[in-house]
């Protein structure tokens, strides 16, 4: 392990949706042990200047913010001034709308395509783009190829990758391998646990620590990437705050 020192960490705020209003939970994330946050569209697209003061009276930052492929491609003005404001490097494009061709290889690559296309543009402006995936993207499509392959033949080495660990669990891949093999792509990580096989609560999710994965025994694998930071996020947490605060605890504890 290149180091003992745990990364900075960042709590995806989708994982607290349905608990408005986002700059009351930011004081609790600082608390909780958080240096930044992770905003999805619907935390900042409407006033990032606001979500922007909320974030330095509670003294958090924001290394990344997700958006829309559609968005990227159509209106960059838009996204590169809400990263500006923000101060966010990274663009994150963490899914693309269902589409009647996406079982075949050449719509991934096509994807793959685009995200290299905007990269050029952000690339520009002094942001890079990186994609997210889901368990999706562990399919096999009908020539045997795995979708984020054909994605990232597509997308050229300028793009990059937050991967995220509970989604590629759950699609019967290995994290260790997945980490090994996108080890230059990654600069951040999605620290995601799944629930003990049966849980039907929360989606299947868990607090980090709380689940399946051996965090512990990934944490070589984990420093091996280029990844400078690390975000927490669960997707129907029943108790955000329980979820953010045993899931600090636990990182901060085993030092990732």
């Amino acid at each position: 392990m290149a180091s003992t020192e745990s990364l900075p960490l960042s709590f995806q705020l989708y994982s607290a949706r349905k608990f408005p209003p986002v700059d009351e939970q930011l004081p609790y994330l600082k608390e909780a042990g958080y240096d930044a946050v992770e905003p999805w569209p619907g935390a900042y697209l409407e006033n990032p200047a606001a979500l922007r003061r909320s974030l330095d009276a509670a003294g958090l930052g924001c290394f990344g913010m997700h958006v829309p492929l559609e968005g990227l491609e159509k209106n960059p003005d838009r996204y590169s001034d809400c990263a500006s404001i923000l101060g966010a490097s990274r663009l994150i494009v963490p899914a693309v709308p269902p589409n009647s061709q996406a079982d075949q290889p050449g719509f991934w690559t096509g994807i793959g395509r685009s995200l290299r296309a905007a990269g050029e543009t952000f690339a520009d402006r002094g942001l890079r783009v990186l994609w997210h995936n889901h368990d999706g993207e562990y399919a096999r499509l009908p020539d045997g190829s795995l979708l984020i392959d054909r994605l990232f033949e597509g997308a050229g080495e300028s793009i990059g990758f937050e991967i995220d660990c509970g989604w590629v669990v759950r699609a019967g891949a290995d994290i260790r391998s997945e980490l090994d093999r996108h080890r230059e792509r990654i600069s951040a990580i999605h620290i995601k646990d799944m629930a003990p096989d049966g849980t039907a609560e929360e989606d299947g999710w868990t607090a980090v620590g709380d689940g399946l994965i051996d965090w512990p025994s990934l944490a070589d694998a984990i420093r091996s990437t280029n990844v400078d930071h690390l975000v927490v996020e669960h997707d129907n947490p029943a108790d955000w705050k329980a979820f953010a605060a045993r899931s600090a605890a636990y990182l901060r504890r085993i030092q990732l």
